[in-house]
């Protein structure tokens, strides 16, 4: 223990705090020997760096219980399937650097069970580079994390519908079980209508605001 504390940089007493707290593992035992490893170190490490990031010892023990019921980064990715997308693996001081105070036990579950993470030994996996950029852009602008994680569920529902449509209608008359040209015009198509889609919206809040402003009545939304 005392080789271990003195890895970490803390006080053996602190070492033997955090493991009376359940903050990290028990050490392997060989006879009266208590053998501690790199996990340890690393939990240590991690349990230091959220601490100055304003985390509470409960809190973190919240986080560490909820990241180790997460599901392994080789369930989530489905190692070997094409994807377009780019993992990103995190320690979780760095994750907590993302989302700020946004990072509770309650959001790290909702993102792992929505496979947004996943856990690879004392790594964090994140899916999609692009998805943990935007998520943590809408955070600074003022979003909850929690706000943005309940998008996230509803925007994946309709984009499965989407793809099951592409799927569907490209195989119907198609032989390849993947053509390649289903990626490109999928996107093609959403990105268009989803453009058009903010556009109709804009335009009509623009008009809104204009009848209000001028005393007129708003016109009603279309059905």
């Amino acid at each position: 223990m005392e080789e271990l504390a003195k890895e970490a940089g803390i006080p053996v007493r602190t070492v033997r705090f955090y493991r009376e707290r359940g903050l990290i593992s028990p050490p392997r035992r060989e006879g009266r020997i208590a053998w501690y490893d790199d996990h340890h170190l690393a939990r240590l490490r991690t349990i230091t760096g959220l601490l100055e990031r304003g985390h509470t010892l409960t809190g973190i023990a919240d986080l560490a219980r909820t990241f180790e019921s997460g599901r392994d980064v080789a369930e989530v990715l489905g190692l070997g399937e094409p994807t377009e997308e780019t993992p990103v693996r995190l320690t979780p001081e760095q994750l907590a650097d993302y989302f700020q105070d946004e990072t509770s036990a309650e959001n790290l579950a909702t993102a792992l069970d929505l496979g947004y993470l996943a856990t690879d030994g004392d790594e964090i996996v994140h899916i999609s580079r692009r998805l943990l950029d935007v998520s943590s852009e809408l955070v600074r602008e003022g979003v909850p994390l929690a706000t943005v994680l309940a998008t996230g569920r509803r925007v994946r529902e309709h984009a499965d519908a989407l793809a099951e449509l592409f799927v569907s209608v490209l195989r119907e008359h198609g032989d390849e079980a993947e053509p390649p040209q289903l990626r490109p015009l999928a996107r093609a198509v959403m990105d268009a209508e989803l453009s058009m889609a903010l556009d109709r919206r804009l335009r009509r809040e623009s008009r809104e605001s204009r009848g209000e402003n001028t005393g007129e009545q708003p016109q009603a939304p279309a059905p």
